[in-house]
């Protein structure tokens, strides 16, 4: 098999399709057309310095031979990140399958029922194990989650204090990410040892840790009774696997409980991917950052699941946003939900109980041979005092193949987990000096703290102990759903692209899944090799001087980027620089960002085209000079057009002191025909899980790294378990982030190489530009570049329509459902509109198809218009139609069964069927459920 071989299977037009293609469009080759659609002043005529492709069996040998340089050892370090066990059957039908991995965020409730099911389940384990109300659909790691938590307390707390108090035992990468997080906001974090120190007079939150870093469980509920004292919010963050014995937080009055579902089946994977989870107390429901899955019902009355509430807020509220989040982590939140239907709660009590067990006989092991153990209440960590060794028996430790945590000089952490046999602990003892001991010792959990309270008490978490129906509840919740496994998910602003399964392998290999973040250098020589090659490239195919891949988000990639801005004005003595320009057209994160970041945000118009007014921008820099740190723009716009400005902009903004922000979510657009950091931007942000194949996940896992041109480059990332380093604040719990899923995009380079990306963005341009020369007479493109070209994407304007006919976009939508089609973006970034991006993996077929889908359903509202069907009730108001609809014994519709069944040019073979009829939002956030409804429920 060729190198060459790859780019021919990962972009789906051949050489007969692509001139078929440009023949609509109007161009004899994509270089020429490319020349046409980007501006010269912006336009990159080289050669990506990258490594010739490999094939795709040369790449794995690669990757084989970087993981080599990776040493799985035991860990016991513990600090959030524990050795797990991921049940077979989940790894293999939910991580390593593409019907759940390429699904995307759950927008389209009618064909995501699967997954939202999942993930309510997620939350209902959630709920049930910290014992408060409701709990989101996960967010990106525990020390984000923290952060979140920590911001929700300042909105909710009635106490006019900055102060956010937290306790000194807390996980010491969470205290680096709130730190980072609170002094852009004002807020002072004031560290204190709850345990010899009083509470500040005065102060709006406390974050405590349970159990603690040291491994202490304490008794918070004092803690709790003095903060509500004050006006104060508490948040805990909680091991979920503890709580199964422990007494959870919610049972004695904390607000928020905040944290990782790691340990739950999920991978170490060097920092991440993980499902951290935010749960609240009844009251602060509606100000719950993130995605919140809800049941509700269709058109028929049956429950149906869907997004609820705030889902995407920043999109909304913008500048008046409270949270950037806008991904999730939902591969990893379903895993984590998963790993407890399979073992239920007598199974995660058991694991629990196991892994006690195994943490008191090391404490009696040390004890016994004459080592000091803090004399402490712990589930699974233990804190050992040799003055002046500590180093020494981590040193021992580490040569038998155990890592063990180097508190201080003095102290040496040890934790344990599911996977912890008796061999391990020998090995500990052996390195402390002390001789092993057998038997079993008493548990070490008072009664005063133990759990009373039954969890995952709904049938879901108690009926599927075999693995038989642990398999078929897993099919049959992907059979519910539509995943680019399916079809084409045409998505503006997306870019639902092929997520190749050689690129998916090596997730799943050892010494990628097993190796903790926090491991001594001398074993993750591999890793670190591997995320320097890709920081490189990156590098390259941006334009940039350096990459950070700390951030695990777009999301959180922005909030680095603006911080390493914010940073470097006040290098210079400019901390007054404040102000960021934002376009009206950009997307809700940019504005909800700049804010989180301690900026002032300005609205820049966009003219009749779509582009930056650079009128209107001239006038806001000269009202802000003074003030200006940068603007945020997203380039292609996110109108979808190649904006002949960009460079004059990049201009205009340095001039006035300000530095230049592009959003990276259209790089699919530029890859190898411009870059960004040679055109004038400052900083951006990649999406991995968009341009560089790391799939979506039904809405996660994502990975956002930062790039940034020399002099932005101090101001990167720091080191969350490393010295603080001013100007530098860690932005995720992880050196580097979501690192389990780098291999991903590395491999894509690799086998893509430079000739295929570039021909990998002329296709894309090429498919995008030829849907629109299709629909143009159909459906109004709204806008266009140079030449009446497009960029990656194209938005459909279904407004003149609307008004002539009632026909709304979201009936457009759903009734591309019958047609066996997800649909695309709707009314962003224009209400009433559809944004399509075909991406360069869809072949000229799958393309033919949606057109002519999108070009039959042109003709049903037609048949609206003119009155052949009533305008309550057409194939398109009444759409999705379900299998039980079209078979239901009564039909009183004016069109026939097949029209709504089985629309033209459906494949009667494979046609997808959605469970659920239209779902009604409005009745479910009006009826907030957020957790498994009763099965009397759903009988009534």
């Amino acid at each position: 098999m060729t190198a060459e071989f790859f780019a021919d299977r990962h972009i789906g037009p051949g050489p007969d399709d692509e001139r078929r293609m440009l023949e609509t469009v109007g161009y004899a080759s994509i270089d020429e057309l490319m020349d046409a659609a980007i501006p010269e002043v912006i336009r990159w005529h080289g050669r990506l310095a990258l490594p010739e492709p490999a094939s795709e069996q040369d790449t794995l040998a690669e990757l084989r031979a970087l993981a080599a340089g990776n040493t799985v050892a035991v860990s016991m370090i513990g600090l959030g990140y524990h050795g797990t066990h991921t049940p077979a059957v989940i790894r293999r039908n939910v991580l390593e399958n593409p019907a759940w991995y390429t699904a995307y965020t759950p927008y389209q409730p009618e064909i995501s029922q699967g997954r939202l099911e999942a993930l309510l389940n997620f939350q209902t384990m959630v709920s049930e194990l910290t014992g408060l109300a409701t709990a989101n659909a996960s967010m990106l790691d525990e020390g984000t989650a923290a952060a979140e938590a920590m911001t929700l307390a300042r909105r909710a707390s009635k106490s006019a204090s900055a102060v956010y108090v937290v306790d000194a035992d807390t996980l010491p990468q969470t205290i680096a990410v709130l730190t980072g997080r609170a002094e852009p906001l004002g807020i002072e974090v004031r560290v204190v040892d709850v345990d010899r120190d009083e509470l500040p007079a005065e102060f709006f939150g406390l974050h405590l840790q349970y159990p603690g870093a040291s491994g202490a469980v304490r008794d918070h509920a004092p803690l709790v009774g003095a903060a509500h004292a004050v006006g104060a919010l508490v948040t805990v963050a909680a091991d979920l696997l503890a709580l199964t014995l422990l007494r959870p937080p919610g049972e004695v009055g904390v607000d928020i409980a905040a944290g990782t579902t790691q340990r739950f089946g999920v991978p170490m994977g060097f920092g991440g991917p993980h499902a951290g989870y935010l749960a609240v107390r009844s009251g602060l429901e509606r100000m719950l950052p993130g995605r919140l899955v809800g049941v509700s019902r269709d058109v028929s009355g049956d429950p149906a699941y869907r997004l609820a509430l705030q889902t995407r807020e920043q999109h909304i509220r913008r500048e008046k946003a409270t949270s950037n989040i806008c991904t999730a982590q939902v591969l990893l939140a379903v895993m984590a939900s998963m790993y407890a239907v399979y073992h239920g709660p007598d199974g995660l009590r058991r694991i629990a109980a196991r892994t006690h067990a195994m943490a008191a006989r090391l404490a009696a092991g040390l004890r016994a041979g004459g080592v000091s153990v803090a004399e402490v209440t712990f589930f699974d960590t233990v804190t050992a005092t040799v003055p002046g060794r500590a180093a020494q028996v981590v040193a021992a430790a580490a040569r038998q193949g155990v890592n063990l945590r180097l508190v201080d000089v003095d102290r040496v952490g040890i934790s344990c987990d599911e996977t912890t046999t008796d061999a391990h602990l020998a090995a500990v003892w052996a390195a402390f000096g002390v001789p092993a001991v057998d038997g079993e010792v008493p548990e070490a959990l008072p009664a005063g703290l133990a759990r009373t309270s039954d969890f995952l008490t709904h049938p879901v978490f108690r009926s599927h102990r075999s693995e038989t129906a642990m398999l078929r509840y897993l099919r049959r919740l992907a059979d519910l759903d539509y995943a680019l496994d399916r079809g084409m998910i045409p998505l503006g602003s997306c870019t639902m692209k092929l997520n190749a399964t050689t690129e998916m392998e090596p997730v799943s290999w050892a010494e990628f899944a097993h190796l903790h973040p926090f491991a001594p250098a001398e074993q993750t020589a591999g890793y670190r090799e591997m995320i320097s090659q890709l920081e490189g490239w990156l590098a390259e195919v941006t334009g940039y001087d350096a990459v950070s891949v700390q951030p695990n988000a777009g999301s959180q990639g922005e909030l680095a980027g603006l911080l390493a801005i914010r940073a470097y004005h006040r290098s210079r003595g400019e901390a007054h620089r404040d102000v960021c320009l934002i376009p009206s057209s950009a997307h809700g994160t940019n504005a909800a960002s700049a804010v989180m970041a301690g900026m002032r945000v300005v609205v820049v118009g966009c003219d009749a085209d779509g582009n930056v007014d650079l009128v209107d921008l001239d006038a806001k820099i000269d009202k802000h000079r003074d003030a200006l740190a940068a603007i945020m723009v997203t380039y292609p716009s996110t109108h979808g057009v190649y904006e002949t400005g960009i460079a004059s902009l990049c201009a205009k903004v340095h001039e006035a002191g300000g530095q230049v922000y592009v959003d990276g979510a259209n790089l699919n657009a530029l890859v190898g025909f411009a870059k960004p950091g040679r055109f004038g931007a400052d900083v951006s942000h990649l999406n991995l899980h968009k341009t560089f194949c790391i799939p979506h996940g039904g809405g996660g896992p994502g990975v956002g790294p930062v790039a940034v041109r020399a002099h932005l480059a101090p101001f990167l990332p720091g080191d969350p378990a490393g010295e603080p380093v001013d100007g530098r604040p860690a932005i995720s719990a992880a050196r580097y982030g979501s690192a389990g899923i780098l291999p991903i995009p590395w491999a894509y380079l690799r086998m893509m190489g430079a000739d295929g990306l570039a021909r990998a963005t002329g296709v894309a341009v090429l498919a995008a530009n030829y849907v629109a020369a299709r629909l143009r007479g159909h459906f109004p493109v709204l806008y266009a570049g140079n030449k009446g070209l497009v960029a990656h994407e194209c938005i459909l304007d279904l407004r003149p329509l609307t008004k002539a006919t009632g026909v709304s976009v979201d009936d457009v939508a759903k009734r591309l459902i019958d047609y066996g089609f997800h649909a695309p973006t709707m009314s962003f970034p224009v209400a009433g509109t559809l944004m399509v991006e075909p991406t360069e993996s869809e072949d000229l077929a799958e393309l033919d198809r949606f057109c002519d889908a999108m070009i039959a359903i042109r003709a049903e509202i037609d048949a609206v218009a003119a009155g052949q069907w009533p305008a309550d009730d057409n194939p398109l108001v009444n759409a999705p139609h379900t299998a039980a609809m079209v078979s239901g014994d009564q039909w009183p519709h004016p069109y026939p069964r097949s029209v709504g069944g089985y629309p033209a040019g459906v494949d009667r073979v494979a046609k997808y069927w959605p469970p659920v009829r239209r779902v009604d939002g409005g009745y479910g956030d009006r009826n907030l459920v957020c957790s498994c409804p009763s099965p009397q429920a759903y009988a009534d």
